[in-house]
């Protein structure tokens, strides 16, 4: 009787008491970790009441454009609907996109939701003038100038795609996700691990490109260019990548440039931005000021300085404010930066122009978690099932949202960190898409094999992401990778949603790769990931070696090597029998090779769209991450460098004419003339 009453419960609650993993078998969830992913959503299965009578209303209405609305609503209900502008308007006729409030009277009682009008499907300008988008894929922090400090940053983001579209015809690039990082050391390395996606990271901006440089003194320019000296100078280096080092001194550089007066336009310019982002940028600023005291995790704070609404918190803002006017400043300098990357990926002919990564989800003590508080579950770590690659598992280490308190909240807190994304680019990647279905949720402390998925409505997740899709005219890409139910992938395509198509995942049950005919029209189609090897490290089986020295292997290294040349080697037999590669060809002696010959099998897929990675093109062979790891591999760390181990900075990419030669060569196809109507 306990199983049937947990069993019952989890279906209210949208727990999964079973799954499919990978291979397409069914799963059942220990009781245990049901009971604990439950009671971190607020419920107790032994104390729900068997007969609960159902809510008049669900926690939010999502009705799609120019669809009759469900029938929600009992029979004698009144209804009327509060739009967003404040007019009154019936609920059963056409209602405008927006997010509206939804009031009904019941038996003299009144109720109300948030009410969202979405738009059925996206058709983004972009992919309706070009048949087809190509673009470069790139870690920004990674790809280094010799002016920048030490990583990439914004100016390296607009001189990349300038020259990408120019010189190579590219329609867009797409970047890791430039979320905000701690405002202390030491500087978390993921970028897919933030500490809110709402706002972005200062580790970007470049110091010369803030307008109030040019009005400093020669000797304050000159302190200023000591502390970026050493940076550069590391920079032109392959050593691992120094975010705290970088921040360090970005920070001091730009504690001097907050106190030059600015000019009029500026000032003027500064207020309009501050009054846009309103009450949100204040909290995020405050968050900051409070890390630098207390530390970059909230749970550790003071207990009146936990809850973003307690008066405390504004009393201790205000005790703080010339720190939390920096904070401001800061975020305000970075929107400058980054619409400048985009109107300059813009001008020089993309099609698109710059694409940001959504990352999936936030650290557990970090702002975003601060400032929406119970919209996300502290106690649950999102993640991933054992799949084919991480056959451990996979914790993230950041808690999911709480379905029903993101959908109370009108979806909110997601509609947020969805517009600043879309700002100032011509499209998002959203990692993991599958999390607006449902997410793995594990147990904090337990191993990441012993979790369970939390479903979400996806009508009002999907809908919110297409709001402000619609509103940006912009591309959206579903990462759809790894264990995804087919029907999901064919709900994003129904509505507009690109997905994800991996050369190394398009493969048939007997392991045979897929013929480029076969591929999926809807789709962002490339080599690989950012999680997954290189292609010159692939070719080699250089990924395995190193699974196995980190104990990532369920099997012996020997199985897993054999399975890994012979999928190099069924791919290597295709190209050749496609006429893209030498029958003699050897992956080995000569990768550039192998990935013209990939590119060129891409190009002939009828993918909408195709990133060429630029680790790929410059013969790179370290992983940019290896799943399944934090201090054991130096994760997100690696800058870009060639198959020699020697870096690769902008300034070659731009001025070296036998460099681009060699993309182009290595590009073949993709960089004939815009690459648009191949």
């Amino acid at each position: 009787m306990r199983d049937v009453q947990l069993a019952r419960v989890a279906e209210q609650y949208g727990v999964a008491t079973s799954y499919e993993d990978w291979r397409g078998r069914r799963v059942p969830v220990d009781p245990d970790v049901i009971r604990h992913v439950l009671a971190a959503l607020g419920a107790d299965p032994d104390r729900e009441p068997p007969d609960r009578e159902p809510a008049l209303l669900p926690p939010a209405v999502v009705l799609r454009e120019g669809k009759a609305p469900d029938p929600v609503l009992p029979e004698g209900v009144h209804s009327t609907v509060e739009t967003a502008d404040g007019s009154l308007l019936p609920f059963d006729q056409g209602l405008p996109l927006g997010v509206h409030t939804l009031r009904v009277t019941h038996r003299g009682t009144e109720h109300d939701a948030p009410l969202l009008v979405v738009p059925d499907r996206i058709d983004p300008t972009a992919l309706r003038e070009n048949p087809r988008l190509w673009g470069v894929m790139t870690q920004l922090y990674s790809v280094r100038s010799r002016a920048s400090w030490g990583i990439g940053d914004l100016r390296d983001l607009a001189e990349i795609s300038d020259w990408s579209a120019r010189d190579l015809g590219a329609d867009f690039v797409l970047i890791n996700p430039v979320h905000a990082t701690e405002p202390v050391a030491p500087v978390e390395p993921s970028p897919y691990l933030p500490v809110s996606r709402r706002y972005a990271s200062p580790l970007y901006i470049r110091i010369e490109d803030v307008p109030e440089y040019s009005r400093l003194d020669p000797a304050q320019r000159e302190g200023i260019q000591r502390l970026a000296r050493p940076l550069r100078e590391r920079g032109r280096t392959a050593d691992l990548l120094d975010r705290d080092a970088v921040w360090e001194s970005k920070r001091a550089a730009l504690e001097i440039l907050f106190q030059v007066p600015r000019a009029p336009g500026r000032e003027a310019a500064l207020r309009t931005y501050l009054e846009r982002e309103g009450r949100p940028l204040v909290e995020f600023a405050t968050w900051s000021a409070l890390a630098e005291e207390y530390g970059p995790d909230h749970r550790t704070w003071p207990a009146h300085l936990r809850d973003v609404t307690d008066d405390a918190v504004g009393r201790a803002a205000l005790d703080r404010w010339p720190l939390v006017e920096f904070h401001r400043w800061l975020q305000w300098v970075l929107d400058e930066q980054l619409a400048q990357a985009q109107t300059t990926a813009r001008t020089g002919g993309m099609g698109m122009g710059v694409v940001h990564d959504l990352a999936i989800g936030v650290q557990a003590g970090g702002a975003d978690a601060w400032m929406f508080g119970d919209a996300l579950v502290q106690g649950l770590h999102v993640g991933a099932p054992p799949d084919e690659f991480n056959s451990l598992g996979q914790d993230w280490g950041q808690p999911p949202w709480h379905p029903r308190r993101l959908a109370e909240r009108g979806y909110g807190p997601l509609r947020q960190i969805l517009g600043q994304a879309l700002r100032h680019s011509g499209g998002v990647r959203i990692d993991h898409i599958m999390g607006l279905f449902r997410l793995w949720c594990v147990p904090e402390g337990a191993s990441a094999d012993q979790g369970t998925y939390v479903s979400f409505d996806h009508e009002g997740t999907v809908g919110a992401l297409l709001l402000a899709a619609r509103r940006a005219d912009a591309v959206v890409i579903g990462e759809d990778l790894g264990t995804v139910e087919p029907w999901v992938r064919d709900h994003l395509s129904d509505r507009g949603i690109l997905g994800t198509s991996v050369l190394w995942f398009e493969q048939g049950a007997d392991g045979s790769p897929r013929p480029p005919g076969d591929w999926r029209t809807d789709c962002l189609a490339t080599v690989a990931t950012h999680d997954l090897p290189p292609v010159a490290s692939f070719l080699s089986a250089e990924h395995v070696e190193l699974r196995d020295r980190l104990g990532l292997l369920s099997r012996p290294v020997e199985e897993e090597r054999a399975d890994a040349e012979a999928r190099v080697e069924r791919w290597r037999a295709l190209l050749v029998e496609l006429g893209l590669l030498e029958e003699d060809a050897d992956p080995l002696a000569d990768p550039a090779a192998v990935v013209t010959a990939m590119h060129a099998y891409l190009m002939a897929t009828p993918a909408r769209m195709v990133g060429v990675a630029l680790t790929d093109v410059v013969g790179e062979r370290r992983m940019q991450n290896q799943p399944g790891t934090s201090t054991e591999y130096p994760n997100w760390r690696i800058p870009l460098t060639n198959g020699e181990g020697e870096p690769v900075l902008v300034d070659e990419l731009l001025a070296d004419p036998r460099m681009v030669s060699r993309i182009r060569r290595t590009l073949g196809p993709l960089a004939d003339g815009r690459g648009r109507t191949l």
